[in-house]
């Protein structure tokens, strides 16, 4: 599964649909729709249970929960079809039982819950008491990792949560806002605010500053990829975004990975997968 310190990693966005609508999403509205047929479950299955080694099978949207096909088919195709690595980025807004399921589904396999907290949606109280229960019903060397993005008007919000969370037992994972493919222009007010709750040095697995790692040595593309529900590959985020790294289409056969690592181009970084999976040169 390993070659030195990278854990190779797909985050495979099972789903554009979503049942919360924030205004920080850097995801467009016309994206945030749709979801594969069965039979595309059934060849996305296909295609994992291909691998000769186990890999890490991240799983995002939209929101996965939110597609019925999550728990019904994808789910338990990937338990019992395969021997990857589990985890999910979810905004935590499944029903209990749902969460219960998911948890007994992948339990042995889960690696890290990225749960979301959206402070336009939900209340710090209702959240983590479900977070609290799922971490009751998962294995014990499951991560679970709360984030939220550092939106400028609320701030003081977001600070009244990490107390609360806290209070819990549950550490908060602060996101920069991303804005137009780059960083949020905050205010200078607000960036010494950031800096008090991320700190002055923050690393990947502190805090989501979405950096630029230009000129590094790079495996995305090669043993790191994001998955779309359309079945089209890219080598990262950024690259998608600049449609670059395609790596083609699983659901047509045509996949095809890199061969070594590349120098980073990009000025931004907006997903700390990578730097935490060990990917990047220099970012242990």
């Amino acid at each position: 599964m390993r070659s030195g310190k990278r854990a190779p990693t797909c985050e495979w966005q099972v789903c554009g649909v979503c049942n919360y609508d924030c205004s920080y999403c850097i995801q467009s509205k016309i994206y945030r729709v749709g979801h594969p047929s069965d039979d595309e479950v059934a060849r996305f299955l296909d295609f994992f249970a291909s691998f000769d080694t186990p890999w890490e099978i991240k799983m995002t949207g939209g929101e996965p929960f939110a597609f019925k096909g999550f728990l019904n088919a994808i789910l338990p195709g990937l338990v019992q079809r395969t021997s990857h690595t589990l985890s999910i980025l979810t905004n935590l807004s499944a029903p209990l039982p749902f969460l219960e399921r998911f948890a007994t589904l992948t339990r042995g396999r889960l690696h890290v819950v990225s749960a979301s907290l959206h402070l336009e949606h939900t209340d710090v109280a209702t959240f983590a008491e479900k977070a609290k229960r799922l971490r009751e019903w998962m294995s014990p060397e499951t991560r679970l990792v709360i984030n939220s993005v550092l939106v400028p008007e609320r701030l003081e919000a977001f600070e009244a949560a990490k107390e609360m969370l806290a209070k819990d037992g549950l550490t908060i994972f602060p996101q920069i806002m991303k804005h137009e493919g780059s960083t949020f222009p905050y205010e200078a007010t607000d960036v010494i605010r950031i800096e008090r709750l991320i700190g002055k040095s923050p690393t990947p697995r502190t805090a989501n500053t979405a950096p630029s790692y230009r000129g590094r040595l790079c495996w995305a593309g090669t043993d790191y990829f994001v998955l779309m529900q359309n079945g089209d590959a890219w080598s990262c985020r950024t690259a998608k975004r600049h449609k670059e790294g395609f790596l083609g289409n699983v659901l047509r056969g045509e996949f095809a990975r890199g061969s070594g690592p590349l120098a980073c181009g990009y000025d931004i970084c907006p997903c700390t997968v990578p730097a935490n999976r060990g990917m990047i040169e220099g970012i242990a």
